[in-house]
């Protein structure tokens, strides 16, 4: 329920909906930007700016932070001043409204794997590390403030650190109306609890008290505020003996007491990187023989359908052509995806006949149960590297679904393509899958042609 403080229609543009949730500083809202039809989250401060020049001071680190663009943080899109109550304006944060579940509910749930944890950690690093290079301090990294973002047909939810409500600039100093320390007791590090001055490290030691979270399921210094608080100056966290060398070794460095003797950021994500490849490595020698012989099969099913490099088609052609009308997007593609590279059976707004496996999307959408979506390319950490995306093609946005047979094998994808990043409805989807499930079943007709035309031979 909307409270009734605030205006359901800010500046014009955001139409303000249900509550998503409510901290100590803000309330956040599910909200409609009406000029770009997109679903929003809004922000909204509850300490009301007094002056002018306040307003003037909060809008000008807030566009600092609107600045950054890193798939690690949930985006910062718009700020503004609500100026309904003419003596009270406000500050609000207009955010991406990311689907998925924060760490905090995560935690309540089953224990998560190390692998899973270690790729947690390496992307909320990578996220410190820009932020932290371009002088921002987030000061109240903590499991609530962690969004497991979940992709449509990723193979894992990605950490985007979200809520830089008390960011400090290292020129700067800012505590509350009371004149303790900011960030949230369980997490602070201790130069926080001893109210000093805070750089990157102190977002370290917050960072290795999630980590450490992860594993044991249990706050490392919980309780009330400032017992909390004055804990981890006196003693420092457990660290399970249990766990691997190499993670009590991180975790121990990262929780130092002393900033000094915490490792630089880059280098926390250099370790975390190491340990999603060991961690990946570990879990994949158990599964690789079975994708083997998976792979293996569906190569068979491109082998029965006898598909690969035959003459163009005008059936595949206008089916083509016609997600191209009905998306609005420069490029369709019937694509099957061979042992080293994608080869186009139809390709609409696109001359080439093949690509090589690596750097094609449609190798990926293919590992996928259902459609494989990347609506802004450049913001999507499955995309960055594709060089589809990073060099001169500048593909910014890929729809793929699965050319699924009767046996359940992924052929190929029907993909469209855009050079603009472009939002995609779930009806879209539904279409684009009926396209997909046509060329499928047209080539079983065909198939099934062929083999009447040799019986009668």
């Amino acid at each position: 329920m909307l409270s009734t403080q605030f205006p359901k229609f800010l500046n014009a543009r955001y139409r303000v909906k249900d509550l998503i949730g409510r901290g100590g500083m803000a309330s956040v809202y599910r909200a409609t930007d009406e000029r770009l039809g997109r679903d929003v989250a809004i922000k909204i401060f509850e300490l009301r700016a007094t002056d002018e020049p306040d307003i003037q001071r909060q809008q000008s680190e807030i566009n600092v932070l609107a600045s950054l663009n890193h798939h690690s943080l949930v985006t910062l899109f718009d700020v503004g001043v609500d100026r309904t109550e003419a003596k009270h304006p406000q500050i609000y944060l207009v955010m991406e409204l990311v689907d998925g579940v924060d760490l905090r509910r995560r935690l309540d749930g089953p224990p998560m794997s190390t692998r899973h944890i270690a790729q947690i950690g390496y992307d909320l690093a990578e996220g410190l590390d820009y932020i932290h290079g371009r002088g921002v301090i987030h000061r109240d990294i903590k499991p609530a403030n962690i969004l497991l973002a979940e992709y449509s047909s990723d193979s894992r939810a990605r950490a985007r650190l979200t809520d830089f409500g008390i960011a400090l600039f290292p020129d700067s100093a800012r505590v509350t109306s009371q004149g303790m320390t900011t960030g949230t007791a369980a997490y602070l590090s201790p130069e926080q609890a001893r109210g000093e001055d805070v750089g990157a490290a102190s977002d370290i030691y917050a960072l290795g008290l999630v980590l450490l979270e992860c594993f044991t399921g249990e706050a490392a210094f919980p309780g009330e505020p400032i017992p909390s608080a004055l804990a981890r100056l006196h003693r420092d966290p457990t660290i399970p003996e249990e766990l691997p060398p190499e993670w009590r070794h991180l975790l121990s460095t990262m929780l130092a007491r002393e900033p000094e003797q915490r490792p630089p950021t880059a280098e926390v994500v250099l370790a975390l990187h190491q340990a999603v490849i060991a961690e990946t490595g570990r879990h994949r020698s158990a599964a690789d023989h079975h994708l083997a012989s998976d792979e293996r099969e569906r190569l068979q099913e491109i082998t029965r359908l006898d598909i690969l490099d035959t003459p163009s088609d005008g059936t595949f052609d206008r089916i083509t052509s016609l997600a191209a009308r009905l998306f609005s997007v420069p490029i369709a593609i019937v694509s099957i995806v061979d042992t080293d590279r994608i080869w186009f059976k139809s390709h609409h707004g696109l001359d080439i006949e093949e690509i090589p496996r690596d750097p094609g999307l449609c190798a990926s959408a293919i590992m996928s149960d259902g459609p494989w979506i990347v609506e802004n390319a450049r913001a999507d950490p499955r995309a960055l590297a594709n060089p589809l995306v990073a060099e001169q093609f500048g593909l910014q946005f890929y729809a793929g679904v699965p050319l699924t047979t009767r046996n359940g094998y992924n052929l190929g994808t029907l993909c469209v393509l855009d050079f603009e990043p472009r939002l995609i409805t779930e009806a879209e989807i539904r279409t684009l899958t009926d396209l997909a499930a046509l060329v499928v079943s047209e080539l079983e007709l065909r198939l099934e042609s062929r083999r009447l035309a040799l019986s009668d031979d």
